[in-house]
């Protein structure tokens, strides 16, 4: 094996390290997404420093830690509305927000309207208009997660 093809090797399994790494640490979002799990604890878990974590995620899956954890428990949240007769403020609490008006915001952000509004349209009424942005993550349910 040649310099250079031991190189691209080294980089190839490099990547792949990386990869598992910032998985690892997307797999717990999804399984912990109530839990309050800050930036510390999520370069932790990838076993990385704090600022190479937010930017390694970042490049790998398009969007920060803390906006991908936002829209993680946003979508949690629109199901909740849906299929549970709990209240706004029990479901923001569920789903990991300790600021109902921070959730409040974050929910309009994500989902182009109001909880309530989300809630009385049975979630349809942003998608059948187009506005609203609940992109589903097809990995949603991982093994040993028990939520989606």
């Amino acid at each position: 094996m040649t310099g250079d093809a031991r190189q691209a090797r080294a980089r190839t399994n490099h990547t792949e390290d990386t990869n598992r790494r910032m998985l690892r640490a997307r797999d717990a979002m999804d399984c912990r997404f109530a839990e309050p799990l800050d930036l510390a604890a999520l370069a932790a878990i990838a076993h990385v420093s704090e600022s190479h974590f937010s930017r390694v995620f970042k490049a790998t899956f398009g969007e920060t830690p803390h906006r991908y954890l936002q829209r993680r428990r946003i979508e949690r949240a629109s199901s909740m509305l849906r299929e549970t007769q709990l209240s706004i403020s029990d479901i923001s609490t569920a789903v990991g927000f300790s600021s109902f008006a921070t959730f409040t915001r974050t929910f309009g952000q994500i989902m182009s309207e109001t909880p309530t509004a989300h809630r009385r349209h049975g979630g349809d009424h942003g998608r059948r208009r187009g506005a609203g942005r609940d992109r589903r993550d097809p990995h949603a349910r991982r093994a040993g997660c028990g939520t989606g």
